[in-house]
């Protein structure tokens, strides 16, 4: 039994890689052109007006901001498109009739966005060195964070997915909360630059601890508490895969 789930989530997992890298050009490559623009933009051309933060150049400071928020965007844009186009073609239909149980099904689209939002992340490294250095100062944190916050934002989609009716909604929620709150998240700024007020708001975006934790894997700066950090993406984490269990058992979207 536990070799058939096995076998059906490496077929999944095998699918979704396929399905994004069969075209790479309009799947990897438009993302990592927007965050060059941003290191452009920002790191070139404004960045050289700013004074350094926390000791660091601002252009490093921004880098693994940029870098997650291309991470968080694609691991999210790759579930939600997968899932709710296996709903639409009824070729989820496929899997739920086979011997295949819901965490293998949730688990394969979820490891499919992981896989995207890293390598996506890869590549926009390579391309901030173009543009600046820097050595990582611990990279068991780097790791880490990214595959929880890829993970995490994988099964968010998933959701949305679920929910989805119709091909606009699976744009709504990145469209007007999740680039909205990455924007706010403290990755072109410092969240000690904001007033008290600003700052009290901050602490209530999840996306703040999460760019927090990556900078301080990349450059060593303190944001918020790391373990604080990791307790919240870890209960996210728990969470969201929770939900959309109960969900695929209740065949939300799917039966209906």
């Amino acid at each position: 039994m536990i070799k058939m789930q096995l076998i059906a989530l490496k077929t999944i997992v095998y699918c979704e890689l396929r399905r994004f890298l069969r075209v790479w050009p309009q799947s990897l490559m438009p993302p990592v052109i927007t965050m060059v623009l941003y290191f452009i933009v920002f790191g070139k051309f404004i960045g050289s007006q700013l004074h350094n933060i926390h000791g660091v150049s601002y252009m490093q400071f921004i880098v693994p901001g940029i870098i997650m928020m291309s991470i968080i965007m694609n691991a999210y844009n790759n579930t939600v498109f997968s899932f709710f186009i296996s709903r639409f073609h009824k070729s989820i239909e496929e899997i739920l009739v086979a011997p295949v149980n819901h965490h293998t099904i949730l688990l394969g689209y979820a490891f499919g966005g992981v896989a995207r939002g890293v390598l996506t992340g890869v590549l926009v490294t390579i391309s901030s060195l173009f543009f600046t250095h820097f050595i990582p100062h611990n990279i068991f944190l780097v790791f880490l964070s990214t595959i929880l916050a890829s993970l995490f934002f994988s099964l968010a989609g998933f959701t949305n997915a679920i929910f989805a009716k119709k091909f606009d909604d699976v744009s709504i929620v990145p469209t007007f909360i999740l680039m909205p709150l990455t924007y706010l998240g403290g990755v072109f700024y410092s969240i000690k630059q904001l007033p008290d007020a600003w700052q009290i708001v901050s602490y209530f975006n999840p996306i703040l601890y999460i760019i927090s934790t990556f900078r301080y894997g990349f450059l060593g700066i303190h944001g918020v508490g790391l373990v604080y950090g990791f307790t919240i993406l870890c209960l996210f984490v728990l969470g969201i895969y929770s939900l959309n269990i109960y969900l695929l058992k209740k065949g939300v979207g799917i039966r209906s």
